[in-house]
């Protein structure tokens, strides 16, 4: 289970994240504006027009959209799309008859002037459109083929109106869809209608990539203001992440996370004797992945003492759990207990690795089964307090740290903790007070420092809560390293929120990460310093750094997801397009291109901004 310095990283990941999301659309929109500026919007320069493109009768469908509250959806369309007619001038009045017109052999074409063959062409669109409005979708398709076959001129209200009838037929053709959807954005950049039916086919192929890309492209022509693309901009992105996830949990080699995180964890448990001697002195060194090394050469070479075998697979159980192994580790552990089954630090862990998996009840019985083998072990009430918390079970998480306390009142997380979920209870004065005593208790630690000027923090204290994190990393300065470097995160973001200034907080994060190179919270609030600054670029680059040092899936979903989304309409979507390639010679091409072929949209994104932010 994690103690309060496990889940501090979390937590600044999350307030500066909350932070951005409160001012979400404000930020998303100085991204574009920024990728137009360095060409990081590239393949919105292939696909999309200017911002005011369109017609007036495609402006006024929209409307017409709006009004009727229309969710797009995956696949056929409950309702049928309007078909457009935002090309092509209105259709003559039909002189001849069917039978006249569907007579026409390609003699009788050949015949024809370009001006009969575009009104020949506009009479078979609208028998096309009849056929569609009575659902007959292959006879609409075929009118719209004639239509499209007779036009002197290509009109890319055809193909679109073409690829809604196989959107619809059963079942549906998507990838004649995506092709006739090309061939009306080839004709028509600024076709919205077009985008966001070719997003439709994309999605369900399950080129999610892709999709994104149409959905976002079609936000910036519709100004942000058509909540269903929004939507369906949000549902791929979860299936792209998610994906995305799959994928580089699949080929990624195991390794330990940041030593902070790592620190925090073990510091979650009271010490142990142990007879593994040299795992345990590299253990106290915080040199972890010697430690790890060291258990796994005592287990392969066998270890006589059934007591120690059952520690060292604790210890390596854990070790892969902080990995990301949760099956080894759960296998490692329930090892454990088969030899040793009064380990209670074995039972807490499978705790933990049911919570990771998303199963409470079953942590609690890991909690029950221990308490029948040690009621006083002080480790197994913190830990389910801990559960209680993640649970918003506030109340009964005191209750166990009160009663870890009364155990052992010499670990300083419990009477943190405990201080946290009487806050979180809405009891600030019993907080503030536990806080004050605790810091009293402990005058050499620096976590409770840390974690009162977080509570400083969220009360909008903020000189109160900078003086706080001073004084923890005052102590910790005064240690040998390695130091722990979460409260000059702390700083940085309370700088951030307090002054806006964005120089120190940043400079804050960067004397963490030169401490330690790895620690998720530092990277994630650079990541966020950037995207605030509109730093395209810079953001996408530690976002993605971010998602390396993500531990558990979970938490690589968490940090793709912000990934997409806080960059998404700036060079996120073109680097990923491009994740095998160099980034820098792409964008350089993205840039020449978006602005040869679309300086109109520079001022009118500029505009939006300036009226949205």
């Amino acid at each position: 289970m994690s103690s309060p310095a496990s889940s501090t990283s979390q937590g600044v990941v999350e307030r500066v994240q909350n932070f951005v999301a409160e001012n979400k659309r404000a930020v998303l929109i100085g991204a574009a504006l920024t990728a137009v500026a360095i060409g990081g919007a590239a393949y919105y320069a292939s696909t999309s027009g200017s911002l005011g493109g369109g017609d007036s009768t495609d402006k006024s469908e929209r409307k017409k959209d709006k009004k009727k509250g229309r969710k797009r959806k995956t696949g056929k369309e409950d309702e049928l799309p309007i078909l457009e007619e935002i090309v092509s001038p209105p259709a003559p009045r039909v002189t001849e008859t069917p039978e006249e017109e569907d007579e026409l052999t390609p003699i009788k074409i050949a015949e024809m002037t370009d001006e009969e063959k575009a009104k020949a062409a506009a009479r078979f669109k609208a028998k096309g459109n009849a056929a569609y409005q009575q659902r007959q979708f292959s006879t609409a398709a075929d009118l719209y083929t004639k239509a499209i076959e007779l036009s002197p001129k290509a009109e890319p209200v055809y193909f679109s109106n073409r690829a809604a009838c196989y959107v619809n037929m059963t079942p549906p053709q998507y990838e004649k869809v995506v092709e006739d959807c090309d061939k009306a954005l080839a004709l028509d950049k600024k076709y919205v209608k077009a985008l966001n039916r070719r997003a439709t086919a994309l999605e369900a192929l399950e080129r999610y990539q892709d999709a994104l890309r149409d959905f976002t492209a079609s936000s910036i022509l519709e100004r942000f203001a058509n909540d269903s693309t929004s939507q369906s901009m949000e549902r791929v992105l979860k299936k792209y992440t998610g994906q995305k996830a799959s994928e580089i949990l699949s080929t990624r080699e195991p390794r330990l996370p940041s030593h902070t995180f790592v620190s925090a964890y073990f510091g979650a448990f009271r010490p142990r004797d142990n007879t593994l001697l040299l795992a345990t002195q590299a253990l106290e060194a915080q040199n972890y992945a010697h430690a790890f090394t060291l258990v796994n050469e005592a287990i392969d070479q066998g270890i006589s003492s059934d007591a120690a075998k059952a520690e060292a697979l604790n210890l390596r159980g854990t070790f892969k759990f902080l990995m990301g192994d949760v099956s080894g580790s759960k296998d490692d552990l329930m090892a454990s207990l088969d030899i040793l089954p009064s380990l209670t630090q074995s039972w807490v862990k499978i705790a933990s690795v049911h919570m990771e998996q998303g199963d409470a009840p079953k942590a609690f019985e890991c909690f029950e089964e221990a308490i029948k083998h040690n009621p006083d072990d002080p480790d197994i009430y913190y830990h389910r307090g801990q559960v209680h918390f993640i649970m918003n079970e506030f109340s009964q998480a005191a209750e166990d740290y009160t009663k870890s306390t009364a155990l052992d009142d010499q670990f300083v997380f419990s009477h943190i903790q405990l201080a946290v979920a009487q806050y979180k209870s809405g009891n600030l004065a019993n907080s503030m007070a536990t806080f004050r005593r605790t810091l009293k208790s402990f005058p050499t630690r620096s976590e409770p420092q840390n974690y009162y000027g977080e509570l400083l923090l969220d009360q909008s204290r903020f000189q109160d809560a900078v003086d706080k994190f001073d004084r923890a990393i005052e102590i910790e300065n005064s240690k040998p390293p390695p130091i722990n470097v979460l409260p000059l995160v702390n700083k940085g973001l309370a700088l951030f929120q307090w002054k806006q200034d964005i120089a120190a907080a940043e400079r804050c994060c960067e004397e963490a990460l030169q401490i330690d190179p790895e620690c998720e919270a530092a990277v994630a609030t650079l990541a966020q310093l950037s995207m605030q600054q509109v730093k395209t670029e810079r953001a996408y680059e530690l976002f993605m750094r971010q998602a390396e040092l993500a531990r558990s899936e979970p938490e690589l979903l968490g940090a793709l997801q912000f990934t997409y989304v806080g960059i998404s309409l700036g060079v996120t979507f073109y680097a990923t397009q491009y994740a095998d390639t160099t980034l820098h010679t792409k964008a350089t091409k993205a840039q020449l291109d978006f602005m040869n072929n679309y300086p109109e949209m520079v001022p009118q994104l500029t505009q939006i901004a300036h009226t949205m932010m």
